[in-house]
């Protein structure tokens, strides 16, 4: 078994569409208006919007914006520098600023549009960096 995908059910596919076009500078692969993709090398992060429940037993089994917890990791080269980048974009919803975490991972959680967590985090003790060397 291996885990794929996670998906985010949302009303405002576009928004989170901009949302994370921008925080991964990676394109969204836009299957239809309510379903979409960000496809990375080691998981997928799907969109589809609210009219896509009708497919798993109606409206009631999802509610957008309602997360408070999960968390949706990204690994990336350099988070200092990423918040150089996203700092402006994000003012609005930033958690906490880059911060070494107890387990070796240097981290900047914000919150995208729906509310979400989002963490975008780079291994800096010896034993994170050797946990995550493959990834």
């Amino acid at each position: 078994m291996n885990l794929v995908s996670t998906r985010i059910i949302t009303a405002n596919v576009e928004g989170l569409v901009e949302f994370y076009e921008e925080v991964t500078g990676a394109e969204i692969v836009k299957y239809t208006p309510d379903f979409v993709e960000l496809q990375m090398k080691t998981a997928t992060l799907a969109i589809g919007s609210t009219n896509t429940l009708q497919f798993f037993g109606g409206d009631e089994v999802a509610k957008p914006g309602s997360n408070k917890s999960c968390i949706i990791e990204f690994l990336v080269e350099n988070v200092d520098k990423d918040y150089e980048r996203l700092s402006h974009f994000l003012k609005d919803y930033i958690v906490q600023p880059p911060t070494v975490m107890p387990w070796g991972n240097k981290s900047l959680l914000f919150r995208d549009p729906d509310g979400n967590l989002v963490n975008l985090f780079t291994p800096v003790s010896e034993e994170a960096i050797k946990k995550f060397k493959d990834k």
